[in-house]
């Protein structure tokens, strides 16, 4: 007989070591990434000469971009009320905790606003084989522009969803099962909504997985920090 879903034992949470293996093996796999080419072979498969289809589609431009652009700060807003006043499992961990729940939500929100502001990469829809005018550049030519408006790395769009992985480290160290949902829960918000984005023309595959990527090193960072701090004080 299966035992129920809630029954399954979660996986202990990974250590400092580990997490450092997970950050730096995935950063070259995003490098990989980056000369592969896959980009502009995904983008190709919603986009053609004349711009991307559904670019304007309500499910891809209305329900998963424009209804819910501002639900990432008031829910930012939420994780800041609760330093003083928890709720939820946000009880069972200490105020220390909350509050780099907190300062890492933000700190995720501001890293990928803050490198889109310097950006000179612009997106899909900009590029003349898909009706625009620019030409692709790699993100990794800083200082090239491209011909386009720019500013389209990394996916500020996904960060509504990644930038709540800090719960992972918050929650990791003394409830490892509340930390995984929300491992999963941030992950796939992130993917869903940089997917969104991808199929309308607006970012590449590679701009959501580095949008993932530093909201995890932002978070895995604080993380070290705060952990530094508590052990201090004891």
């Amino acid at each position: 007989m299966t035992p129920p879903l809630s029954a399954v034992p979660m996986p202990a949470a990974p250590g400092r070591q580990r997490i450092l293996l997970w950050t730096l093996a995935s950063f070259l796999v995003l490098a990989a990434w980056d000369v592969s080419g896959l980009d502009l072979w995904m983008a190709h498969w919603f986009g053609g000469s004349k711009g991307f289809e559904l670019e304007a589609h309500w499910l891809w431009r209305d329900a998963l971009h424009d209804n819910i652009r501002h639900w990432p700060w008031l829910l930012e807003l939420a994780l800041l009320i609760s330093i003083g006043l928890p709720f939820g499992n946000l009880k069972k961990i200490s105020r220390a905790r909350r509050a780099q729940l907190g300062l890492t939500t933000l700190a995720a929100l501001l890293v990928v606003s803050g490198i889109k502001t310097w950006s000179n990469t612009s997106c899909p829809w900009d590029l003349q084989q898909f009706g625009g005018v620019a030409n692709y550049i790699s993100h990794w030519a800083w200082g090239v522009k491209d011909g386009g408006n720019g500013g389209c790395f990394p996916a500020g769009h996904a960060s509504a969803g990644f930038a709540f992985i800090g719960g992972f480290f918050a929650f990791r160290h003394s409830l490892p099962k509340s930390a995984w949902r929300w491992f999963a829960g941030a992950m796939l918000v992130g993917l869903i909504l940089g997917i969104a984005q991808q199929v309308r023309g607006a970012h590449y595959m590679s701009h959501t997985l580095w949008t993932a990527w530093l909201c995890w090193t932002s978070a895995a960072l604080i993380d070290y920090g705060v952990s530094r701090l508590i052990a201090r004080k004891r």
